[in-house]
């Protein structure tokens, strides 16, 4: 029985090390997002800070972890055996929820799932041996502690108000003093808000996070909040100084300091708060192991009262965690994705919105606006235009590479830092994810970042990420009580079962993520890139290139499709052809980031490359004519296409693809003026297109071929014709802006 529960304590350790990799790729947003999206400095120089100060908070963690073994059920209750059966529960709930999340690039909460999961895994234990022992249902509840689940779960829900509330009420007031320009007027306002914003982030963290240092002692513990209000004091006068002479002798950007300080604090915060979420319940296995293991008693009869006591984690295994968390931080391709989500609703400009409007977005925006209008109308005429003016963006100032400006990323990062670090200070896991997006969202609205043209989208993506935390929470209840509940009844055998499906499912999730960053690497994101990155016409090319190459491929697998009568080719071949329609409405979408970065007076370059990006559009259309169709014949089981008409399509598909090869061919090759080779084999397919058309009316007048035949294949040659002429008319609206382009 030993070596079982040896065995079943080393894999809650490696969930253990799963759950760190998921739950940082998922939660690395919380810290990086504001000032990656105001690109405040080098990729590398964020990351690195991030990681310091995740190292420093995995060891202000150590308090936390008495959440995992008393804080949602009664630990006295239960005995080893049934311990184990839920935190197994747990955990393997645990990896395969965050994990999918990542994968879709939705953030979550850790703190909601593992509070959720443990809650569902000891009330299914506790079910069960009601159940065993014929007891009545109503003492269930001596099961759960009920208080303290409830407190945690309601400061959850009442963080979401908090922080959306004075992430709005923050950034308006900062926003007022500072006003979108930003010049040397507000040096005295960047003075002032660096001192108030370090000294808070001091304050909570030292003073108020100390209290669950692994590497403090008692007495400098002590120390620290006897003298609470002196730190603040020699602080914020200390700052004041420095950020005086700062602003005096160099050119340094205090917003910059500002955001970097909080970016260290933030994810300090994070790991504090959050590390227990990844490990908690692991090491409150391998604390009831020992405990079990020195009695002598039976695994069914122990009783884990033990877990009431207080522990002190050791440090080494919160430094442990934290290079594993660092770790992740780097390598993890799944952080970023989630990121972009967020940074997608929270960008100052209008541009692609991931998410799609929804009735109750359009509800919530015209009651908004209405209700915006309600206070206008008693706001007098004076305030509004004050208010106006400081809201006013900066044309000429205003980096447009950057999702917002450091003014806004230091309020996300301050306000919650400030947040987070004081729930950590009174052991209460509130969701860092929760506040960090609710505040961001906050400071957004507040901002004017939700106008007219993008409010819709907005709010349809919150509602849709909120929906997801619900989800969650259900989800992680749902699926931890059966898990718990099936290695009750079945034995600790099926754990191997559920291990197995966990690994399969995490590489069915990696190689959906890989396909999917496949995909969105096809496209540059001008706003993305980087100054020393940036060259408009050659970012303008690839993107051409990219689409056109991919169009060509699609159109080889709807032909192959058709000659092998493939259903499932035909249904995927449909799913790329949706995805090459929403990456030609995401470059549609950013034609204003381009368009802003063109050289003055270049009216007709902009022109030129509206048309580029109209017929890239025309093209994708013409190809979701024909594959859309062709997957309802083969649907509907009609008959195929007899041999001269498949071999018809496949001496089109040559010269398409040939085509297409010689527009990839110019276009790269930088030798846009000489089109003329294109434009003969433009020639000889529509010449050989007109030739199986009439081939198609004899076979009709011959009786060869059905009505739905015939409507599907002249469907077919009249798309490929109008995506041969858009090709051509790509190709020459690309050598006008390029053209344009290098003559200004």
């Amino acid at each position: 029985m030993e070596t079982l529960f040896v065995v079943l304590v080393i894999v809650l350790i490696l969930l253990a090390i799963g759950d760190l990799v998921v739950g940082v790729s998922n939660d690395a947003v919380n810290f990086l997002n504001s000032a990656i999206g105001s690109k405040t400095a080098p990729f590398w120089i964020i990351m690195a800070i991030a990681s310091v100060g995740i190292l420093f908070g995995a060891t202000f963690s150590s308090g936390m972890m008495e959440v995992a073994r008393k804080s949602i059920f009664h630990p006295e209750m239960f005995n080893f055996n049934e311990i184990m059966i839920i935190f197994l529960g747990v955990m393997l709930t645990d990896i395969i929820l965050l994990d999918t999340y990542s994968t879709l690039g939705l953030p979550t909460s850790t703190t909601v799932s593992i509070v959720f999961e443990l809650l569902g895994g000891a009330v299914a234990v506790a079910f069960y041996k009601l159940l065993q022992s014929n007891a009545g249902f109503s003492t269930l509840g001596d099961y759960i502690n009920s208080g303290k689940a409830l407190l945690i779960i309601s400061g959850i829900l009442i963080s979401v108000v908090i922080a959306f509330s004075v992430g709005i009420v923050v950034q308006f007031i900062v926003r007022i003093a500072f006003t979108f320009k930003n010049r040397k007027s507000t040096n005295f306002f960047a003075v002032l808000w660096g001192a108030i914003s370090i000294t808070f982030i001091t304050y909570f963290i030292l003073v108020k996070g100390a209290n669950g240092a692994s590497f403090m002692s008692d007495e400098i513990k002590t120390w620290i909040e006897s003298n609470a209000s002196k730190i603040i004091i020699y602080s914020f006068v200390a700052w004041i100084a420095i950020f005086t002479i700062l602003k005096i002798f160099t050119k340094l950007n205090i917003l910059k300091i500002i955001v970097l300080a909080g970016t260290f604090g933030l994810a300090l915060a994070f790991a504090g708060n959050d590390l227990v979420n990844f490990i908690g319940v692991p090491l409150a296995g391998l604390k009831s192991f020992e405990v079990w293991n020195a009695s002598g008693v039976s695994a069914n009869e122990f009783s884990m009262a033990a877990l009431q006591a207080k522990v002190k984690t050791p440090t080494l295994y919160l430094m442990i965690s934290g290079i594993i968390m660092v770790l992740t931080l780097w390598l993890s391709k799944k952080a970023r994705s989630v990121t972009a989500t967020e940074l997608n609703l929270s960008k100052q400009d209008s541009g692609f919105e991931r998410f799609e409007s929804s009735t109750l977005s359009r509800f919530l925006v015209r009651q908004s606006i209405r209700f915006s209008n309600g206070i206008n109308y008693i706001t007098p005429n004076i305030v509004l235009e004050s208010v106006k003016k400081r809201f006013e963006p900066d044309n000429n100032n205003e980096d447009k590479a950057s999702a917002f400006d450091l003014v806004r990323a230091s309020v996300n990062l301050v306000v919650a830092s400030i947040l987070i670090s004081f729930a950590t200070s009174l052991n209460l896991p509130l969701s860092t994810t929760y506040v960090t997006f609710m505040v961001a969202m906050g400071s957004s609205l507040a901002d004017g970042a939700w106008g007219r043209e993008s409010a819709v989208y907005r709010v349809s993506g919150v509602l849709t990420v909120i929906g997801g935390w619900f989800f969650t929470a259900f989800i992680a209840f749902t699926v931890s009580s059966l898990i718990a509940f099936s290695i009750y009844l079945l034995g600790f055998w099926v754990v191997a079962v559920y291990l197995t499906i966990a690994v399969l499912i995490l590489i069915k999730s990696k190689i959906k993520h890989k396909a999917r960053i496949k995909e969105d690497d096809a496209i540059i994101n001008y706003e993305t890139l980087d100054e020393q990155e940036k060259d408009i016409t050659e970012t303008c090319s690839i993107n051409v290139v990219n689409t056109i190459t991919k169009i060509s491929d699609v159109y080889k697998d709807i032909v192959k499709s058709i000659g092998k009568e493939s259903l499932k080719s035909l249904k995927k071949v449909n799913k790329e052809v949706n995805e090459l329609n929403k990456t030609t409405k995401s470059l549609k979408d950013g034609v204003n980031a381009i368009i802003f970065e063109l050289q003055e007076d270049s009216v007709e370059t902009g022109h030129y490359y509206v048309q580029v990006l109209d017929y890239l559009r025309e093209i994708t259309h013409s190809l979701t004519y024909i594959s859309k169709p062709t997957y309802e014949h083969f649907n509907n089981q009609h008959s195929g296409f007899i041999k001269s008409q498949l071999d018809e399509l496949n001496e089109a598909n040559t010269h398409i693809q040939n085509l297409i090869s010689e527009v990839l061919t110019i276009i790269e090759s930088k030798k846009v003026k000489n089109i003329d080779s294109a434009l003969e084999k433009q020639q000889i397919l529509l010449n050989a297109l007109t030739k199986f058309r009439k081939n198609q009316v004899k076979r009709i007048k011959n009786s060869e071929v059905g009505t739905k035949n015939s409507m599907l294949y002249l469907n077919i040659l009249q798309e490929t014709k109008n995506l041969a002429l858009d090709i051509i008319n790509l190709l020459k609206a690309q050598r006008d802006f390029i053209i344009y382009q290098n003559n200004n």
